[in-house]
């Protein structure tokens, strides 16, 4: 199975430290029928493209989630649904082996994602939709693998997907959750002596990438024990990268950089120091 279409674009997701207040969500066995504090990029979609997608760090991103991916899945065709896809450069990259569902909130996103499937010679299926509307789109159908990345930070009500992901990954199916990690997010402020902004919180506009409802690794570990899954692999992506703004040595090395970022990714304590965590969970 491959998974290593090229893309010229990576991604990348550049944050200004800003502090952060961890919430504890409790569980909902109800799928949530309403989206009106969940983030639609659709204002913003060109920037999201840019600043998340268009520069060299967010090569990171994508070199873990397909290292992780390609070594753990089955090799063979699978169904495959990407909730909250953006640009889907992953999904994409599945979509030339496996019957793929991608879907978004923003129109505009998920026009990139088309045009990006055409010059690909991928021909996934495209919805339009909130997690919550997709419900209704998908009645009657499973998959065999679920990838939610970069989602549950601009959800209002985050642990309410959980009910989601019950209804329509198959059983023995396998989850990809990646989430911005808060904790980064601190201790990026601290080395920068940004203590005013940990001391004063003041949420991000609405045209910042800071998510401002991230949620900690170990409320989403306690939804996945909650609900019996079994963790397969857990990575960091930008374990030391985002916190070096001196760049000496190796650091000035792209290449050496994604070297020791995903020697670094699986090995603890590095990994918990991410600015983004991925989880590969199984049903």
């Amino acid at each position: 199975m491959c998974y290593n279409v090229p893309y010229k674009g990576r991604p990348q997701t550049l944050y200004h430290a800003k502090p952060i207040c961890q919430i504890i969500f409790t569980m909902n066995d109800t799928i949530s029928h309403s989206h009106i504090n969940d983030r639609n990029f659709n204002d913003i979609a060109d920037h999201f493209a840019k600043k998340v997608y268009g520069t060299p760090k967010g090569q990171i991103r994508l070199a873990v989630l397909e290292r992780d991916l390609s070594k753990h899945l089955p090799n063979h065709p699978l169904r495959v649904l990407d909730v909250g896809a953006g640009l889907a450069q992953i999904s994409l990259n599945l979509a030339t082996h496996h019957d793929t569902t991608i879907s978004d909130i923003s129109t505009k996103m998920i026009q990139q994602a088309q045009n990006t499937a055409s010059k690909l010679g991928v021909s996934p299926r495209f919805i339009t939709a909130s997690y919550q509307e997709l419900a209704t789109r998908l009645q009657g159908e499973t998959f065999d693998l679920i990838l939610c990345h970069a989602v549950l930070e601009w959800l209002g009500e985050p642990a309410k997907i959980m009910a989601f992901f019950d209804k329509f990954l198959a059983d023995d199916g396998y989850l990809s959750l990646c989430f911005y990690n808060p904790a980064s997010m601190i201790y990026r402020n601290l080395i920068m002596g940004n203590f005013y902004q940990l001391e004063h919180p003041k949420p991000a506009d609405n045209k910042s990438l800071t998510p401002n409802n991230p949620v900690p690794y170990e409320t989403v570990k306690s939804w996945l024990d909650d609900k019996k899954y079994t963790i397969i692999c857990q990575s960091g992506i930008r374990v030391f990268s985002d916190y070096t703004p001196l760049k000496r040595g190796g650091l000035g090395n792209p290449d050496d950089v994604m070297a020791m970022e995903l020697n670094y990714s699986q090995t603890h304590p590095f990994w918990q120091m991410g600015r983004y965590l991925h989880i590969l969970a199984k049903r």
